[in-house]
């Protein structure tokens, strides 16, 4: 049997199918307040020629020239044929997994991870290795472990930082001793910086890329707020790339002209438009903070070093995923359950949204908290 059609169901997908279009307030995205055409055109400008110039012929496999040189020069080494323009970061997990990996294959994952980048690898068969991030250590990746579990075996290491859902990250020194570590063992190194562009104590950490086995991805949907534009990309070697080309034949074949303009002119101008939610980024955090700090009853939580989602453990409720459904349900905000990650306790809180909408979402979190708790102290 086909292994890929037995593939385990993507959970978090699922719950966000389920509730992402059918709730009022978002507390339980990962990624900054998306953009309108509009606003995103007024920051850019781009003008209203330039979009009727556009002509929708096919765009080259790999990506527009224009598009794959302003990644380079933003997140590579500056050479564009070093980059493959993704439709969002999900191509590019699926690319990376299937050409890249056959059964028996190690890989080493972070625990927790979004699934996608450990879901995949296992269908194909690989035998999983996980590098944990542990609530009581404050999610602090432990690096001299992460080295013991990277053995002659690896063939792959998936991280992504800063970390989603946890926002924790790594220091510079600390990504170099990992990078040296993966190299030792010539297993490929998959750095997933979808989340590179908001950081809060450091600077952003550099794509890895001097390392030739490195595949660096990268999005519009979560630091740029253009989830809708469906645009990732891929640092890797020419060899890589054009294996991954040979499946993309067979699925999307390449992006459309009028998405990779709006792509490119925002990678070009990357500092405009994260500057204005990185803002807000800093202003909801602080807004976070005291909210935790006011439910300490309830909530624990470490404050995320990078990305706008952090993930709070419960305390007084015995059942995460029934609270997030009767949150949804009946409150109107959308949060998601630990359990999507494997950590039935927790729960991935956004506040990347409108800042009203994040005092809003909080609230209403807090009313059910409450509630939840008051009628369980009542129970006989």
């Amino acid at each position: 049997m086909n292994p890929m059609a037995t593939i385990v169901p993507a959970l978090l997908e699922e719950w966000m199918r389920e509730y992402y279009f059918k709730t009022d307030i978002d507390i339980g995205s990962s990624g900054v307040e998306s953009f309108s055409l509009g606003q995103i055109r007024k920051l850019l400008g781009i003008t209203e020629s330039e979009l009727d110039n556009i002509v929708f012929d096919d765009s080259e496999t790999l990506g527009g020239f224009g598009l794959r040189k302003a990644i380079a020069e933003r997140y590579g080494n500056g050479d564009p044929e070093r980059v493959i323009a993704t439709h969002g970061s999900s191509e590019a997990i699926f690319l990376i997994m299937t050409a890249l990996l056959n059964p028996g294959d190690e890989v080493l994952v972070l625990d927790p991870s979004y699934q996608q980048l450990f879901s995949i690898a296992k269908a194909v068969g690989c035998r999983l290795k996980f590098w944990p991030l542990r609530f009581e250590n404050g999610f602090t990746p432990d690096v001299e472990e992460a080295k013991r579990l990277i053995t002659d075996r690896t063939r792959m290491v998936v991280v992504n930082f800063p970390h989603n859902p946890t926002g924790a990250s790594l220091t510079r020194e600390q990504q170099e001793e990992l990078v040296k570590a993966t190299a030792a063992v010539g297993a490929y190194l998959v750095w997933d910086a979808a989340f590179a562009e908001i950081t809060y104590d450091s600077a952003p950490l550099p794509d890895p890329v001097q390392y030739e086995r490195c595949i660096s991805m990268g999005t519009l949907s979560k630091s740029f707020g253009l989830p809708g534009l469906r645009v990732g990309w891929c640092l890797a070697s020419a060899n890589v790339l054009q294996r991954f080309a040979k499946l993309r034949d067979y699925t999307i074949l390449h992006l459309s002209p009028l998405i990779e303009l709006i792509a490119q002119r925002t990678i070009e101008q990357a500092p405009v438009v994260v500057g204005e939610r990185l803002r807000q980024a800093y202003a909801n955090l602080d807004i976070l903070k005291m909210w935790c700090d006011e439910h300490r009853e309830f909530v624990e939580w470490i404050p995320p070093r990078g990305g706008v989602c952090c993930f709070p453990r419960l305390r007084r409720i015995s059942d995460v995923e029934t609270f997030c459904h009767r949150l949804a349900r009946s409150y109107g905000v959308l949060l998601v359950p630990g359990n999507c990650f494997n950590k039935p306790f927790h729960v991935r809180l956004g506040f990347g949204g409108a800042t009203p909408k994040v005092m809003e979402g909080l609230s209403r979190f807090s009313n059910l908290l409450k509630v939840t708790a008051a009628s369980a102290a009542s129970a006989p």
